[in-house]
């Protein structure tokens, strides 16, 4: 059944090892095995932020989960849920709405959808975006298969936000993964009456960052998405000279490493990597490369791939690095553009 799925279109299989499985789950200590993926496997490559919350949200949170949603696709990030009623399916329809990708993880196998509510949005996500499960086709839901799905929605994401949930809400739990994961968590703050945001104030009691606006959420995720770029170029420099064990390289795929503890050796740094010569060029050949491909008006990734002559994996990580440098800047769709 398996192979018989993994014929049709669109459909994908990511095995642990495949140059297209996201790094950051490569970080966890149970990465799932092999991702079943209907649509486009590269969006997995991208920076991605977790949106979750409540299945029956008030109607200020459904206006708060489109307007951070539509804002942060805006920017340049793929927005990253479960596909759930309420609060998850406002922020798909919102980054969709924006033009942008996004990446839904399902708790069923890749033919299934649950809810069965949500069966034309699975279509639209699979067009624009990528619809994610670990489960082999035929898996239907179940309630144990849920905190597997979570630990994927946080674990390829740079941070998760929480926008409102009660405090029996299994969106606590995805957050708590999210947390011991190494991710950044955080949560929209609501009124003390409103039974839907006291979870959301129990994850600011324990550490979570209280945020307000979009541009705290992307100065919180930096540093790490900073780190996915650092970690991305690494693992494509050991791809293309095979499989080597250079304990520089080692260094940096190791999460515990900081931009300056990798400062030293023979790993290009962020500043080396993007750097340009006084001659206005990349000292980078690829940056060069892909500087020379990116014009004023918006373009978007897979044109990007295409002219630049170089992979998906490269052309994203390197966009990372240089919009992170604040060099380009994103724009609805998916497409990037040189900075005014």
């Amino acid at each position: 059944m398996d192979q018989a799925w993994l014929d049709g279109d669109g459909h994908h299989l990511l095995e642990w090892g495949n140059p297209g499985y996201p790094d950051l789950l490569t970080q966890l200590s149970s990465p799932p095995a092999a991702l079943f993926v209907v649509g486009d496997p590269d969006v997995l490559l991208q920076p991605q932020i977790a949106m979750i919350g409540s299945r029956n949200p008030t109607s200020g949170g459904l206006d708060n989960a489109r307007d951070f949603a539509g804002e942060m696709a805006r920017r340049g990030f793929v927005v990253t849920s479960g596909l759930a009623s309420g609060i998850d399916s406002a922020c798909h329809d919102a980054a969709m709405d924006a033009g942008a990708n996004t990446v839904a993880v399902t708790a069923t196998g890749p033919d299934l959808v649950y809810p069965a509510s949500s069966r034309k949005r699975a279509a639209r996500v699979a067009k624009q975006g990528a619809l994610v499960t670990e489960f082999p086709p035929g898996t239907e839901a179940r309630r144990e298969h849920f905190p597997s799905r979570n630990r994927i929605i946080s674990g390829l994401s740079l941070g998760v936000l929480v926008i409102e949930a009660g405090l029996n809400s299994g969106t606590l739990i995805t957050a708590r993964l999210g947390s011991d994961q190494g991710r950044d968590i955080f949560a929209l703050p609501g009124s003390i009456h409103n039974p839907m945001a006291k979870g959301c104030h129990r994850l600011i009691r324990e550490g979570a960052r209280l945020v307000e606006t979009v541009d705290e959420i992307i100065e919180g995720i930096t540093p790490m998405a900073g780190e996915l770029a650092q970690r991305l170029r690494a693992r494509l420099a050991r791809d293309d000279a095979g499989n080597g064990t250079n304990p520089v390289d080692n260094q940096a795929t190791d999460p515990k490493m900081r931009s300056g503890d990798r400062a030293q050796g023979n790993l290009i740094t962020p500043a080396t990597q993007s750097g340009k010569t006084s001659g206005g060029e990349y000292s980078d050949p690829e940056y060069q490369q892909l500087w020379e491909t990116i014009g004023f008006d918006p373009k978007p990734v897979d044109r990007l791939v295409e002219q630049s002559g170089l992979t998906a994996r490269e052309v994203s990580a390197m966009l990372l690095m240089l919009e992170l440098r604040g060099e380009v800047e994103a724009h609805p769709g998916g497409a990037f553009s040189r900075k005014r």
